[in-house]
């Protein structure tokens, strides 16, 4: 018998992912959704993604490895893909796995290793790699609603890359299974309003699909700001099919994070976050949400990036800030965070120094940048002598859910779980709407 709570969103993303609920646990960077907490889910017939972004291929290797050894066989789970230049190795690593779920995260654009894991096994009877993607703009949302571009399947074919028949298909199926609205949340963050960003780009949804004529209409998820029944109840009757939580996770037993970021997120409320630069966007001027009760990591990165636009280059900054920088923010001379960083691009992507030593702006933004790994390698650390420079990704449901279990068991960390979390939003979710369901 369906439950209430397995009665919301989409019938489709249940059957064809397998799972009770349409909800996901979302991938959160350098394996703080961590394969511990992917088991989880899993293990409660759960979706869930692993952190991939930012760790070592050995890592992920061995991550992917643990979860196939250990969660059931019928379990559902997948793997974040970042957009960059990591992305390729990652798919290699999926398809010699056999991965066949991805979370596509800061994609601008549809890149030629997202076309092959998507085309790769693709059939008549449809694909079997399945994508999900995370959009918080409609120019970008059209990119997943369309079929795969043309000139990269006719590039990957020529390749041999992708078979010919898999290039024949390639036209007739999106480039997304599912495609989650992302408003302003936790992490990187366009800061946009999930009433206006979900009807809008579901009605971009429906015009695509019957455009396209695709045999399975694309889903579309929110993500968010979700930390309480209510919000889950409000994503759906925006006409989610699916909805997508971050934050709250990371407070979790399972989260691949420190038990000092824990501590300080247990306390969070809703208005102690704050939008700070993007370390792996910093030039671009993207930006993220961090928590900031507590914490210098904030205004010291902002500052970072009025001086980077300020100056064009680091020998230009006056010797007053230059000190500051040096002996308040990294602990350590400029000079010395340049060599680490040099000795790091020159084993994983040379084309970086190369540009360096010719651009000394460039120069200045990979010495800024390396605050930023810096910091978030502090927080997953717990280092306790920089706890200032925390750098910690989170959005306002982090506060909303503290508030909700507030006097309960789950008020400390150490109870919460991301299965038990799942379940009391969702169910909360259906008791809500049900409750004020029109009697027939």
């Amino acid at each position: 018998m369906t439950t209430p709570a397995e009665a919301l969103g989409c019938p489709a993303f249940r059957r064809d992912h397998g799972v009770r609920y349409a909800y996901v646990a979302g991938a959160m960077y350098k394996g703080i959704a961590s394969k511990e907490l992917v088991l989880r889910m899993a293990g409660a017939r759960l979706l869930s993604y692993l952190g991939t972004g930012g760790l070592a291929p050995d890592r992920i290797d061995a991550d992917i490895r643990f979860l196939r050894d250990r969660a059931p066989a019928d379990a559902s789970y997948g793997m974040n893909l970042l957009s960059g230049w990591e992305e390729e190795g990652c798919v290699d690593l999926f398809l010699r796995h056999g991965v066949t779920r991805v979370e596509a995260a800061a994609y601008l654009q549809v890149s030629p290793a997202l076309v092959r894991f998507r085309l790769t096994g693709l059939t008549r009877e449809g694909p079997r790699n399945r994508v999900m993607a995370k959009v918080s703009r409609p120019e970008v949302a059209e990119q997943f609603l369309n079929p795969p571009p043309e000139k990269i399947v006719r590039e990957l074919a020529g390749a041999g890359r992708i078979s010919g028949a898999e290039a024949a298909l390639s036209q007739t199926v999106p480039m997304a299974d599912d495609l989650c609205v992302e408003s302003d949340s936790g992490g990187h963050t366009d800061q946009g309003v999930a009433f206006t960003l979900v009807p809008a780009i579901a009605a971009q949804r429906d015009a695509a699909v019957q455009r396209a004529g695709y045999a399975a209409r694309v889903r579309l998820g929110a993500a968010g700001g979700l930390g309480t029944p209510r919000a889950v109840a409000a994503a759906f009757v925006l006409g989610a099919d699916f909805v997508l939580t971050g934050s709250v996770n990371q407070c979790t037993v399972e989260a691949g994070t420190s038990d000092a970021v824990k501590d300080l997120l247990q306390q969070a409320g809703i208005q102690d976050t704050a939008i700070a630069p993007a370390g792996d966007m910093f030039e671009q001027g993207s930006k993220v949400r961090v928590l900031r009760k507590g914490l210098f990591f904030p205004a010291r990165a902002n500052r970072l990036y009025e001086l980077y636009r300020q100056y064009d280059s680091i020998d230009a900054i006056d010797c007053k800030t230059r000190e500051q920088i040096e002996t308040k923010y990294f602990h350590r001379g400029f000079d010395e965070v340049y060599a680490e960083t040099r000795a790091h691009y020159l084993r994983v992507n040379p084309g970086e120094i190369v540009r360096a030593e010719r651009d000394p702006k460039h120069k200045m933004a990979l010495i800024f940048k390396w605050y930023f790994v810096h910091s978030a390698r502090l927080a997953q650390r717990g280092a306790p002598d920089q706890r200032v420079d925390y750098q910690i990704h989170c959005s306002s449901a982090m506060g909303a859910f503290n508030q909700l279990v507030l006097g309960t068991p789950m008020e400390d960390w150490r109870k919460r779980h991301p299965d038990a979390i799942a379940e009391l939003l969702m169910t909360g979710a259906a008791e809500i709407l049900w409750n004020r369901r029109p009697e027939v």
